[in-house]
């Protein structure tokens, strides 16, 4: 008989499936930035901010989200996906300076075809890569193996992101 992984982490993910009880996007950033490290937010932008996934894919999974609620890129003015983008690229310079991945997978999945969890609300996921970082766990398991606890992983980035934040002009 196969020796279980236990992720019990998971568990609270599959059960909040389909509970929509609120925004995540909203809710989070809204609440006494007292509480960020709680809600994982790294970063708040003017109109964006950067927060670890909860339910990662990659240690150091990252989203940037604009602090307004819509669900198409249509809904969004300019200053508000500029500031996504330099939040991009601020995600990936202070992931390179934590975790000196190899590459990243950026994108956002507007719609549930496309594979939004949560669709009502865009965001952008920043995964940091490694060569070889696909194993045999995810074939066979469907599970993935993440070795840093998400408040370890937002203690490192947030101790490093003033020096990410040195080579970027975001806000």
């Amino acid at each position: 008989m196969p020796e279980p992984l236990w992720a019990p982490w998971r568990l609270q993910y599959i059960e909040a499936a389909n509970k929509p009880e609120g925004c995540i996007f909203c809710d989070l950033p809204s609440a006494d930035p007292a509480s960020d490290r709680e809600h994982l937010l790294l970063h708040r932008g003017a109109h964006a901010f950067l927060m670890l996934n909860a339910f990662p894919y990659a240690n150091g999974h990252l989203m940037v989200a604009p602090y307004q609620h819509a669900s198409s890129l249509q809904a969004y003015p300019d200053p508000v996906l500029t500031e996504v983008m330099s939040l991009t690229r601020l995600a990936t310079s202070l992931l390179t300076i934590a975790c000196a991945p190899d590459g990243f997978n950026c994108g956002i999945n507007v719609g549930r075809a496309a594979g939004a969890g949560i669709e009502q609300h865009l965001h952008w996921h920043i995964v940091p890569r490694w060569s070889g970082d696909t194993n045999f766990m995810p074939v066979l398991a469907d599970v993935r193996v993440i070795p840093q606890s998400l408040d370890a992983a937002w203690q490192r980035l947030n101790t490093l992101l003033p020096q990410a934040l040195k080579g970027n002009d975001a806000t």
